[in-house]
């Protein structure tokens, strides 16, 4: 029986700068995407009769509506397979907190296209992947690269740009979970009602390698997720007592990241702990790191 391992990893929004509501309901954004260490694993194996999608976390389905089984019924139908998908068993093991906007859900389906990929000894091309992918959600190309890049349209237009340096990442997930269409449709409605921007989504500076340092970090939709869970601004501000160079929500939240020195970031997460608060303590990873954990 043929088995593959695969190890997708989370990420964190640098930036996320985003535009009015389109026709089609979604918003252009742009925004520079950070692969981080924190993984989830997929055991991919073969195994005759239906595709099955096991996974003992709470809160994550393990039916049709998972990413994975998506991304299975997916990939199936665009090898050129009649029917539904079979003939493979997925085990997922969650490490990266669900509604926390760092992307697990996407970053399980990508991986899941390679790993199935290869189980199923499909061929299908990396630009084939790709497509697929972006039928699945405008964050799972990304995960396909991973590292560091610039995401424009829906945020599935990639530009792969220059590595950051290695940077400690500490990520500090509140009790709650925010839905991404929720988060957009409070920052609609914000913008709507005319409020000003927050004054906790002002621009905050952190040199990350390149020639141009600094980069000026942002999050649109801060303002708008922290307004309804003041406990976010609560985190941010405990990130940077405890020495964060400089700390953010991520997407559309709740997760918060703070950036330090890969050196001092535990003695930060452990003095970050809190009842009700999910610490967890990682780093940036180049693109190639990123790559290797999905099997490219």
């Amino acid at each position: 029986m043929r088995t593959v391992i695969v190890r997708p990893t989370a990420k964190i929004n640098l930036t996320l700068r985003v535009g009015p509501a389109r026709g089609d309901g979604f918003h252009d954004v742009r925004t520079l995407l950070q692969s981080i260490g924190l993984s989830d694993t997929l055991t991919v194996s073969a195994r005759r009769g239906p595709f099955a999608l096991s996974c003992r976390a709470p809160g994550v389905p393990a039916d049709e509506t998972n990413l994975v089984w998506r991304a299975a019924r997916e990939l199936w139908t665009a090898a050129g397979r009649a029917g539904v998908p079979r003939d493979a068993h997925v085990r997922l093991d969650k490490s990266i907190p669900h509604d926390a906007g760092l992307g697990g859900g996407s970053a399980d389906a990508a991986a899941a296209l390679t790993a199935l990929n290869t189980v199923w000894e499909l061929g299908q091309s990396p630009r084939d992947l790709r497509r697929v992918a972006a039928r699945l959600g405008a964050d799972v190309p990304f995960f396909l690269t991973g590292g560091t890049a610039l995401g424009t349209g829906r945020g599935d237009e990639l530009y792969p740009v220059d590595d950051v340096a290695r940077l400690g990442v500490v990520i500090v997930k509140p009790s709650f979970g925010v839905a991404t269409a929720d988060a957009y449709r409070w920052l609609d409605e914000d913008r709507a009602a005319g409020r000003l921007e927050h004054a906790v989504n002002r621009l905050r500076e952190v040199r990350v390698g390149w020639d141009n340092d600094p980069l000026a970090l942002c999050n649109d939709l801060e303002a708008p997720v922290s307004r309804r869970h003041p406990e976010i601004l609560d985190v941010i501000d405990a990130c940077h007592r405890e020495g964060a160079t400089v700390a953010a929500m991520t997407g559309s939240g709740s997760a918060v990241f703070g950036l330090f020195s890969e050196s001092t970031a535990p003695a930060a997460a452990k003095r970050l702990q809190r009842p009700g608060w999910l610490v967890l303590v990682t780093r940036t990873l180049s693109r190639r790191e990123a790559g290797r954990r999905i099997g490219h």
